[in-house]
């Protein structure tokens, strides 16, 4: 039991480190830019050019993705359903729609209001926490979904499939068989 515990932990430590690992790795240009704005003596123009709504969007889509792969993987979800499409709509609803709103109006107007300053770094917040609860919700379904095909001595969730170093692997998608009835 205390083996079996030590492994979610570890398992979860490795899925928050990859989890911050993607984002570091979305914001990483954004931070070139930012340091360089910062050498030029410009970082107030950083909070007024589309860069932090570009980086939301790219967030909050990769958001989407995960909550999408949640849906997929586990297709006994019942109840839970409903509300990984809530998270789905939120995201596309606080942060997706108003990032590119604001992208496409920085990029067409001279003219850029004061509080777009303050409203960039909150979407980028946003689409941080947003990412991090879709990645959370996908493992949560998929290591469910492994304890509920595990043949009972944990270490391989299917029968016969393991990978060459071991590890279990996830079972394909089980997707509906074309009949060849369908019209469209």
């Amino acid at each position: 039991m205390t083996d079996n515990r030590h492994q979610q932990e570890q398992y979860s430590l490795s899925m928050m480190y990859g989890t911050y690992a993607d984002i570091l790795f979305v914001l990483f240009p954004f931070l070139v830019i930012a340091m360089q704005r910062l050498w030029d003596g410009n970082l107030y123009h950083t909070l007024m050019q589309p860069d932090l709504s570009i980086a939301a969007a790219i967030l909050a889509g990769l958001a989407i993705g995960k909550f999408v792969l949640g849906l997929v993987t586990n297709q006994d979800l019942g109840r839970y359903k409903e509300r990984i499409v809530f998270f789905i709509a939120l995201t596309l609803f606080v942060v997706l729609g108003p990032a590119i709103i604001l992208l496409l109006s920085m990029t067409s107007n001279a003219e850029i209001p004061g509080f777009v300053a303050f409203v960039q770094p909150i979407l980028l917040i946003i689409s941080i926490s947003l990412y991090t609860t879709a990645v959370s919700i996908a493992n949560i379904l998929t290591r469910a979904t492994r304890a509920r095909h595990s043949d009972g001595d944990g270490d391989k969730p299917f029968p016969g499939a393991a990978s060459e170093s071991g590890r279990p692997v996830p079972p394909p998608l089980d997707l509906p068989r074309r009949t060849g009835h369908e019209s469209y």
